[in-house]
């Protein structure tokens, strides 16, 4: 049986579904009073528990031969945020704990791209160190430090392997995440401002087949990229109105107004408790270096992406199909 943490999130459910497909059997880590809607009628054993807290973590690992580690807070908010530390670092020392003493097989652990040191040119790869001093956010510090601590354990003997994806779209995103809502939002043909700029995204079906090798055939103590492929927020407007064939009305924002405006979103997302979107975190991201390489996962676990037209196409296939169903 397999533990996956953060179960019910984008890749979490996705990850489960595929290791159903498989025949194995999953045992889902749930924070109490967590909606449980993205793995509603699967054949998954819940067990309610909070990794912050150390007995049911060790309670969870009972009669498991691994662990899909990716339980975490997401904030792209700027400033020190505790909570996001305390979850993201507190949360994964007590599975490496429980983890190392209840003799697990493997522990995979889901970092991020953004974990990795923030380089202006080049290709981005695993040869960059991670950096617990970024100046972004304390979601990229966190989960900074908290892979330096799998690595730790890893070299200490533990049988763990670090995964970083890029930035994750597809199916099967039932919160809405940031670039999610962005598809979904122009899939029903809302009115859309966008600022010019580019990422690598990467379909979340691609990273959970990506862990699922990493659990196979990673070595102890490696970390893999799952990147996708580079793309621009136009371009990625532009085939959701490919797809649809449904036009709406489009805007680019100069940067420099975005940046600006972009100092007083965070107080307003505060005020009416609003999921960020449009913060100088999200602007940092789309201007940054997104040359990243999946080159040594491709060559040690065979990971080979989709292209990301038709993730868009499934996306908004998806999305389309549940809101017809509702």
């Amino acid at each position: 049986m397999w533990l996956v943490t953060g179960a019910t999130g984008h890749v979490g459910n996705v990850l489960v579904r595929k290791l159903l497909e498989r025949g194995e059997k999953v045992r889902a880590l749930i924070l109490p009073g967590e909606g449980r809607e993205s793995i509603s009628g699967l054949n998954v054993e819940a067990f309610e528990g909070d990794v912050l807290d150390l007995d049911a973590v060790f309670e969870s690992m009972r009669g498991v031969k691994g662990i899909f580690h990716l339980a975490g807070v997401i904030s792209i908010m700027p400033g020190a945020n505790p909570f996001v530390r305390k979850v993201n670092v507190d949360g994964t020392k007590n599975i490496l704990r429980a983890a190392k003493e209840s003799g697990i097989q493997k522990l995979i652990y889901t970092s991020s791209i953004h974990a990795i040191q923030r380089v202006e040119e080049g290709v981005i790869d695993e040869c960059i160190p991670y950096d617990m001093e970024n100046p972004y956010g304390a979601y990229d510090r966190s989960k900074a430090e908290a892979t330096l601590e799998v690595l730790n354990a890893a070299h200490a003997g533990l049988e763990a392997v670090v995964a970083c994806p890029t930035g994750v779209i597809g199916p099967y995103d039932f919160r809405g995440s940031m670039m999610g809502a962005v598809i979904h939002d122009a899939a029903a043909a809302k009115p859309t401002l966008y600022v010019d700029g580019a990422y690598d995204f990467v379909d979340v079906r691609d990273v959970a087949d990506g862990l699922i090798a990493a659990a196979e055939n990673g070595k102890r103590g490696e970390s893999y990229i799952l990147s996708g492929q580079k793309i621009t927020v136009r371009y990625m407007l532009e085939t959701v109105r490919e797809i649809t064939g449904k036009n709406f009305f489009q805007m680019k924002i100069p940067f420099d107004l975005a940046k600006f405006a972009a100092m007083f979103t965070p107080m307003y997302y505060q005020l009416v408790n609003s999921t960020p979107r449009f913060t100088p975190y999200s602007l940092e991201v789309l201007q940054s270096n997104s040359n990243i390489s999946h080159a040594k996962a491709t060559r040690e676990l065979g990971y080979s992406p989709r292209t990301l037209y038709k993730s868009i196409e499934d996306t908004v296939k998806w999305f389309l199909e549940r809101k017809s169903n509702k």
